[in-house]
């Protein structure tokens, strides 16, 4: 087993590297799996409709339920069929100055904390930031979670997370019992709690207003719903909504992943800006021709950064939000160079092997945004670089998550100059998503407005 000290996947990338295909990796004595970290093998799996693999995601289920994420088969189909209205761009659209003034919230935060350019940690502060912004986006509530720094649904996440983790890992706590027992157990149970309350209030509290004509006749008037709207609203070809259960476990799924892996890939990419200041800077020479004296992003800026979005995705395909998904196979499958694999295969996808593999990125270890210019004569595999995943059962909440990164990185660039803390380097972290064991500590100093 790992140790939790930021090793990890530099191990598994040094393996993938000596292994071009892929990889078995025992865990413990009774289960093994095909570490897969070449696109061409990526392809053959996200192609098919093979399920989440049942064993680390199905501890994933007592916290967020039997959502879009672990579901399959017929009702996996029926739940992204009912929640993919509520990411058509229409509805995105008005979410972008909501994700604007949750950032400045962010900022002017930060303005108070760093007069004296002392190093900041950013990835607490971003994951507020992106809470706050899921929840008024999404679910039109209003958590003052920004104000409130020791919010108690972060730390359950945090806390969650880890101990997900920890138990993946722990073979002795696979079985349920030995983990119900343990203080680790103990541990998990109060984080649920709090968590599953949080999600639970949200819900109750839309519920009620919704029984008010008033607040009814408002939902109706507008053009389109938020996704708790849709949700509730959702019915099947017949006429069957969603289950208080499923409700719920689509809402916690939403919560944690429309927020959590947001800050990781925010996060991660003002850090790669911060190392190097001359992308830093042509980012910012865009954004202050964007948006000139304004501070806050509009729908039609989206598409005038460029080089932003540039080098937000070779930011993500470094240090890639979700850092793997699982499969197990439904039917034998056989690869492109013949090998096979049995039916009730487990596989694993390195995504943070997949986007360095050598044979598909020149110089994998540099940072280059140019890469993702559309003016590179180099084609790229089309699954050598999968942060949001492939396939039909890629990330239904992608354009949501690149809105909302963009809009962080363009404000914090046009009010602060970053640049990274040398006694400080984070160590990555694959912990459900990719964190950092140490944080994220950057150098962050206001910029004056040219008058």
């Amino acid at each position: 087993m790992f140790k939790q000290d930021g090793t990890d996947l530099d191990v598994l990338d040094g393996f993938a590297k000596q292994y071009e295909y892929g990889y078995s990796m025992w865990f413990g004595n009774f289960f093994a799996s095909l570490m897969v970290c070449h696109p061409e093998y990526v392809k053959a799996i996200l192609t098919r409709q093979d399920p989440k693999d049942n064993v680390g995601y199905r501890f994933l289920v007592p916290w967020i339920g039997k959502g879009l994420l672990v579901l399959s088969g017929p009702k996996w189909s029926q739940h992204r069929k009912l929640l993919t209205p509520a990411f058509h761009y229409d509805v995105l659209k008005p979410y972008i100055g909501l994700m604007s003034d949750c950032t400045n919230t962010m900022l002017d935060t930060w303005e108070k904390l760093v007069p004296d350019q002392k190093p900041l940690e950013l990835f607490h502060y971003v994951s507020l930031m992106t809470l706050d912004s899921i929840m008024k986006c999404a679910f039109s509530y209003e958590s003052n979670c920004q104000k409130d720094s020791e919010n108690e649904y972060i730390k359950a996440v945090y806390e969650l997370s880890f101990l997900v983790d920890q138990r993946s890992r722990c073979y002795p706590y696979h079985n349920s019992l030995i983990y119900h027992l343990s203080p680790h157990g103990a541990r998990f149970r109060k984080a649920l709690k709090t968590a599953h309350e949080h999600t639970y209030n949200v819900i109750k509290l839309r519920k009620e207003a919704l029984k008010q004509e008033t607040e009814l006749e408002k939902v109706k008037q507008r053009r389109h719903l938020d996704f708790l709207d849709i949700l509730l609203y959702a019915k099947d070809e017949n006429g069957r909504g969603l289950s208080d259960e499923d409700l719920q476990a689509e809402v916690d799924t939403f919560m944690f992943e429309g927020h959590d892996t947001t800050a990781s890939g925010i996060s991660w990419t003002l850090y790669c800006l911060a190392k190097y200041p001359e992308h830093q800077e042509k980012c910012r020479e865009e954004i202050q021709e964007v948006l000139g004296e304004r501070n806050t992003v509009e729908w039609e800026d989206l598409g005038k950064m460029p080089y932003t979005t540039m080098c937000i995705k070779e930011s993500m395909r470094l240090y890639p939000p979700v850092p793997g998904v699982a499969r197990e196979l439904s039917q034998p499958i056989t690869f492109c160079d013949g090998r096979s694999l049995p039916k009730g295969a487990n596989v694993f996808l390195n995504i943070y092997s997949i986007n360095r593999h050598p044979e598909m990125w020149e110089d994998p270890e540099v940072f280059d945004p140019l890469r993702f210019s559309p003016d590179n004569p180099i084609k790229k595999h089309a699954y050598g670089f999968i942060p949001f995943s492939a396939g039909s059962r890629n990330c239904i909440g992608q354009n949501f998550a690149m809105h909302e990164m963009k809009v962080a990185v363009a404000l914090t660039l046009q009010r602060f100059a970053l640049s990274p803390d040398p006694d400080n380097e984070p160590l990555k972290l694959p912990q459900i998503v990719l964190r950092s064991v140490n944080g994220i500590h950057l150098i962050v100093r206001k910029l004056q407005r040219k008058s």
